[in-house]
């Protein structure tokens, strides 16, 4: 099979989410809004696309998702704890049905012995039910990660949309 483009993903999510009336929302790190960016490049996508949150601080993740300074300071920003906390966050900030996090180290710097470039996390939400986390760790340079990084999250996307 090939591989999607982003487009295609994006075009995916979009038509799943308005067949079953969903609305979502985004909250991103490491990928700066390219998720959000991906969607809104499709014309008519304002339907379901209710808002997209970049928040790379930590104080932007405490300050508009909600996510604790504590949860931060104990697990740090690249976690399953904060991917989950910053979907939740955007699942309640927002009046959707979906949301999609996420948060990771694109390089070139910013990596420990136990957090490489590349580490990338994701939360995923949907009103009503668990949130799911996934760990990745996507090869290459700063614009590789962001891109890998941002399919996923369209394909994460998808599937919940199609649940």
């Amino acid at each position: 099979m090939p591989e999607l483009t982003l487009a295609t993903l994006a075009t995916a999510v979009l038509s799943a989410c308005r067949g079953k009336g969903l609305h979502l929302a985004t909250a991103e790190s490491c990928t700066g809004g390219m998720v959000a960016a991906a969607l809104t490049d499709i014309a008519g996508s304002s339907d379901v696309v209710e808002r997209g949150l970049v928040t790379y601080s930590n104080e932007a993740k405490s300050e508009l998702l909600g996510v604790p300074v504590k949860l931060l300071e104990t697990h740090g920003a690249v976690s399953a704890e904060t991917a989950a906390a910053m979907a939740a966050g955007a699942l309640g900030a927002a009046p959707v049905d979906l949301a999609i996090a996420i948060t990771g180290i694109a390089g070139p710097g910013g990596a420990t012995p136990t957090k490489p470039v590349g580490l990338v996390w994701f939360g995923c939400a949907r009103r009503g039910g668990p949130v799911t986390t996934e760990q990745h760790v996507f090869p290459g340079d700063r614009a590789a990660v962001r891109l890998a990084a941002t399919k996923r999250a369209l394909e994460l996307l998808l599937a919940a949309a199609q649940k």
